[in-house]
């Protein structure tokens, strides 16, 4: 094995490459809230025995890293941002914080899946409506530092998305199970 930096991929390859990361995006986004509608909003702050998460946690955790992954890492903030994911919920939902320290006043079910579902929709957005920019292999072939998958550019923070929401689903998963919930699939 090396340390070898992948060679990246050519800017004609680059507008595939996304539609088939939103294609990605949108499947475990839509296996995410399959589990979601499947499991009671008055569990969500519930940390069951011996698990260091709740299903609230992981929802604000994802609506976090989306907005990271798919929209600051790729165009940088914008001043509507902060009315999107304050800085207070960042903090809470970061990469580092702790799932036991949230609770309701936090944030409601109803809040976080009305931020969850804000923040995909308007990621998604922007992604579509980058597929019609002429400068878009430019763009998404920037240089990006950690997390990215495949690739060390804005591309590669997006194909890391979809792989994300889906290791974060797992989980959703096994805290479903251990709140004596039946299996989704």
């Amino acid at each position: 094995m090396t340390d070898a930096a992948p060679d990246l991929p050519s800017p004609d390859d680059v507008p595939s490459m996304l539609r088939s990361a939103l294609g990605q995006i949108d499947f475990a986004r839509n296996y995410t809230v399959a589990l979601l509608d499947a499991t009671p909003k008055e569990l969500w702050h519930e940390v069951p025995p011996n698990s260091p998460t709740s299903i609230a946690w992981q929802i604000g955790h994802l609506t976090v890293s989306q907005y990271g992954l798919l929209m600051f890492r790729v165009r940088g903030r914008q001043p509507d941002d902060l009315d999107l994911i304050p800085g207070k919920f960042r903090k809470a939902f970061g990469r580092g914080s702790d799932p036991a320290a949230i609770g309701e006043q936090t944030a409601s079910p109803d809040e976080l899946l009305e931020r969850f579902g804000r923040v995909h929709q308007q990621a998604m957005t922007e992604l579509h409506a980058l597929l019609d920019a002429p400068d878009v292999a430019e763009q998404l072939l920037e240089p990006v530092d950690m997390p990215y998958a495949a690739y060390p550019v804005k591309l590669g923070a997006i194909l890391f998305c979809p792989l994300h929401e889906q290791i974060h689903s797992g989980q959703i998963g096994l805290t479903r199970r251990l709140l004596d919930l039946d299996p989704v699939r």
